[in-house]
């Protein structure tokens, strides 16, 4: 004996909805939900009163956590990371960086940052780098051109 989806159940769910319009005495009378007059109290008033603007959608948007810059970060290299995969010598350039799988992604650029230490003399090329990384690739005989 099979079982089909009419004899199991014949009743339907219905959903737990606000029924508009029926009575004062639903607590949804008179004006339905709907206030007093005016394009929006009409049938088919609905649509096109909505504005889509960029203010609107902006204030829409939860901001708790702030936003993220839409602004390209560059990758960042420490000098500890070139002094693992460099040799003495050697170019370091965002290509070479790429080859080494230090960086991911050099098309937003790189950065070298000072953290750790650098020995070796190397030759840094189309490469970002803050101040105190500056002073330690000069210290330790190498130099950097942007």
């Amino acid at each position: 004996m099979s079982l089909s989806p009419s004899t199991i159940s014949s009743k339907r769910v219905k959903k737990n909805t606000k029924r508009l319009g029926r009575g004062n005495a639903s607590g949804k009378g008179t004006y339905s939900a709907r206030g007093m007059k005016g394009q929006r109290a009409r049938s088919g008033g609905k649509g096109g009163l909505l504005r889509h603007a960029f203010k609107a959608q902006l204030q829409k948007v939860p901001k708790l956590r702030g936003f993220k810059s839409p602004a390209l970060k560059p990758e960042t290299v420490t000098l500890a990371m070139l002094e693992k995969f460099a040799v003495e010598g050697t170019e370091v350039t965002p290509y070479f960086l790429k080859e080494q799988k230090v960086i991911r992604n050099y098309k937003n650029g790189v950065k070298v940052v000072a953290s750790g230490e650098l020995k070796k003399k190397l030759v840094i090329k189309n490469c970002l780098a803050t101040k105190k990384a500056v002073e330690a690739i000069e210290k330790a005989g190498g130099k950097i051109t942007f």
